[in-house]
């Protein structure tokens, strides 16, 4: 039997028998599965298909009905929800289709909110790397009035990887943008995996965008029915016909 301890060592999120009901609809229906420390994986699957709802209870941003989640080996289940949220900024990064970037706030507090929510300063260093990562260098003073859509979703992901997270949850991160825009995001999430070992789960409609992944998560009626390792565009929409 796999102990927590090397479960820890191999898993960056882990869901036991999860469950997530609204009502009578059962949006999650005992879903067990691990996301490898350090991979890139995608999530797909129909409208109504739970995708949102796997990333909400992944996360900690909300709960499940049933089951256990962990993140980097802790059970979320017994943490109240002060220390729930500390969790998630210290150790998540988030980045949503809606780049969420504070209109009063120039592109460098927005990147550096996170650490100041939490009471700490931004090393310089990694700082000025992760905005050079995005190709923000010359944006720092910038509010996100003055950012194409592209260069916000950017400051939105630079933002995700200030705190050096262990995994990044994306909802959608390239459905308001053109794909020429869109494959620039998506190549800032692969070098997340690749260059830093940041784990990163992807969710996402668009098979282009889960060809960048190590990986690829079917789900259909709130249970997991496939997964497809090194994907192409053209193995995923073929899978995603048959949903």
């Amino acid at each position: 039997m796999t102990t927590m301890t090397a479960q820890a060592t191999t898993e960056a999120v882990g869901l036991d028998a999860v469950t997530k009901t609204y009502g009578a609809v059962r949006a999650l229906d005992g879903i067990t599965w691990a996301v490898p420390r350090g991979g890139f994986t995608a999530v797909m699957g129909p409208s109504g298909s739970g995708k949102s709802t796997f990333l909400h209870c992944a996360s900690g941003l909300d709960r499940p009905t049933e089951g256990t989640v962990r993140v980097g080996g802790v059970d979320l289940g017994p943490l109240a929800e002060a220390k729930r949220t500390r969790l998630r900024r210290e150790r998540i990064g988030f980045v949503f289709q809606a780049f969420n970037l504070i209109p009063s706030m120039d592109v460098e507090q927005n990147i550096t909110l996170p650490l100041r929510l939490g009471g700490t300063e931004a090393d310089p260093a990694w700082l000025a790397e992760v905005i050079g990562r995005v190709g923000l260098a010359d944006r720092r003073t910038h509010r996100p009035s003055e950012l194409s859509g592209g260069q916000q979703q950017r400051a939105a992901l630079a933002r995700a990887l200030i705190t050096r997270p262990e995994v990044v949850f994306a909802d959608e991160p390239t459905g308001a943008l053109d794909p020429r825009t869109a494959r620039g995001v998506l190549r800032m999430l692969r070098e997340a995996a690749d260059l830093t070992g940041q784990t990163i789960v992807l969710v996402t409609h668009d098979p282009m965008a889960a060809a960048w992944a190590d990986s690829v998560v079917f789900l259909s009626r709130g249970r997991i029915v496939d997964e497809l390792a090194a994907p192409t565009a053209s193995a995923v929409m073929a899978r995603w016909e048959t949903l």
